[in-house]
């Protein structure tokens, strides 16, 4: 295991968590050193909500290892007594693997029933958050859901939302919105905010919907082939995914209608999924043919993050905004394959998968792109380099866990998207006019170097003025751009100082490049014109 300050992915005991503290009834305890209850404190800055997470630590100490000792057994006990869980889910941590302890005959001991207890002993050397999250969902489903007869009108499951999950609420609102359009009832939404008494009537719908690649796919493939429930595995984000979505659950709720005798549904008109009833559903359509988007088609755009968003924003950017897209990637490294095959004609080079996000920032600083959309860790790297950034998935900020109707999914989503994209991209308002105007609109001064202070260097116990000649010197050694090689005038800066944030460094890159081409050392307000016409500036 890679130990570093920042991770794409969180522990096993992330992904467990995710999972129980999604759901009604279920408490997770932990066998784990004191301080592995950090996961409490990430809940509840990030989710939103009123409820404090069902999780308890069973501490493991020095001392009780030396004395053969568990504390297990007795904080089962504490738990049921005190939350009255349905289900308590008991892991181990990365530490307590090690001692390889059978956690099932220490559970046993505490004298709970079984069927309240589930021992999920995973590796946490090899399996990380997502997996981790969607193996215990998968299992859950294994050992809850029972054969039963269908509802009588068209139903579904919406698998995968899980606590802390991207966008999660407003995404669900916009997935029961169109389908309650479509005359179509939710059975089950889990893990989040189900139980145990959900989880059992899962095979009660006529279909599974998992839009994410991460969590819920398996359990939904586990479902397809005990209890012949058909499913849809792709995420409605875009126009045209959306509309492709809606004909696909229109086309197997009718399959399994027809065998039921229940009347065909129809596509109604798309008026009936926008917000007021009347209009277009999403205005990307129109927006996108408008004089504002026209320019986005020369805008260099670069994706990272999960499988699920990597894939579903490159082809939103490529093939609704026009956007050239100069490269993309995912952390998911089970999902690579996946994602190469749905981005396959996308790309001008290979798919980046890593999980370094030290390779990425450097991919972002050697090609400065217009627009990078990634995670919490991309935005903090483009932040340095000025590059215009929106977060598109995990791991995300508290910014990204809003109060709002804030949809990835559906035509409302992609309002949401194309909205994101073009702030980001076009404006960044304050600070570019900032930059551009000076404060309070006054002009840059035509001579910075006069405006100087006064240098009274110390030597021994006097001290000496600095001549004005002596300050021209200095300001000639301090126009050196950032790889210490190209020279800048002051006034050359000046003009620099003009140009956008979110460009400049790209600029000075290229300028530093065209003045080298032409054999000059210097960067002056000449040279620096004469980069701008040649780059087509």
């Amino acid at each position: 295991m890679r130990l570093a300050f920042w991770l794409y992915e969180g522990t096993a005991l992330h992904g467990i968590s995710r999972v129980t503290n999604s759901m009604k009834g279920v408490h997770t305890v932990y066998h784990a050193p004191q301080g592995d209850d950090y996961i409490t404190a990430t809940y509840s800055m990030l989710e939103r909500t009123p409820d404090f997470p069902g999780l308890s630590i069973s501490v493991v100490r020095g001392r009780d290892l030396a004395q053969g000792v568990s504390r297990l057994p007795g904080t089962l006990q504490q738990v049921d007594h005190h939350y009255h869980p349905d289900l308590t889910v008991i892991a181990p941590s990365c530490s307590t693997a090690l001692l390889q302890e059978d956690l099932h005959q220490l559970a046993a001991h505490s004298g709970l029933p079984p069927e309240k207890m589930l021992v999920y002993a995973l590796n946490p050397f090899r399996v990380s958050e997502n997996e981790a999250a969607d193996g215990l969902f998968t299992e859950l489903v294994k050992r809850y859901a029972q054969s039963q007869e269908k509802t009588a009108q068209p139903s579904v499951n919406l698998l995968g939302f899980t606590s802390l999950g991207f966008h999660l609420r407003a995404n669900l609102t916009s997935l029961r919105r169109m389908l309650q359009t479509l005359g179509i009832t939710v059975n089950v939404v889990a893990p989040w905010g189900a139980g145990i008494e959900d989880i059992k009537k899962l095979p009660a719908a006529w279909l599974n919907i998992a839009p994410y690649r991460e969590v819920g796919l398996t359990a939904a493939e586990y479902l397809a082939e005990t209890f012949d429930m058909p499913a849809i595995y792709e995420a409605p984000i875009g126009v045209e995914p959306t509309l492709a979505w809606l004909r696909a659950v229109i086309e197997k709720i009718n399959n399994a209608g027809a065998e039921r005798g229940v009347p065909p549904i129809a596509l109604p008109k798309l008026s009936a999924f926008s917000l007021d009833g009347q209009s277009a559903p999403s205005g990307v359509p129109w927006f996108a043919r408008t004089a504002d988007m026209e320019s986005f088609s020369n805008k260099r755009a670069f994706v990272f993050g999960d499988a699920t968003h990597t894939v579903a924003i490159v082809k939103f950017l490529r093939d609704e905004l026009g956007m050239q897209i100069i490269g993309a990637g995912t952390y998911m490294e089970r999902h690579a394959e996946w994602v190469r095959k749905e981005l396959e004609g996308y790309l001008p080079g290979a798919l980046v998968v890593t999980d370094r996000f030290q390779d990425v920032a450097q991919i972002i600083d050697d090609e400065m792109p217009d627009l990078v959309c990634g995670t919490q860790m991309e935005r903090h790297s483009c932040r340095k380099l000025d590059v215009p950034c929106m977060v598109i998935c995990p791991p995300t900020h508290i910014e990204n866990h809003l109060l709002g109707y804030y949809p990835f999914f559906g035509f409302d989503g992609s309002d949401v998207i194309a909205d994101r994209v073009y702030l980001s991209c076009k404006l960044g308002l304050e600070k570019h006019l900032i930059d551009f105007f000076g404060d309070a609109g006054l002009e840059y001064e035509e001579n910075e170097v006069a405006a100087l202070p006064e240098v009274e260097p110390s030597i021994g116990n006097g001290h000496i003025s600095v001549t004005a000649e002596v300050k021209q010197d200095v300001a000639a050694e301090v126009v050196v751009a950032d790889d210490g090689e190209m020279k800048w005038s002051d006034e050359a800066e000046t003009m620099l100082k003009k140009v956008p944030f979110f460009v400049r460094k790209k600029v000075r890159k290229n300028t530093d490049t065209f003045a080298r081409s032409i054999g000059e050392a210097i960067v002056t307000v000449d040279v620096f014109r004469k980069a701008k016409e040649s780059l087509g500036g």
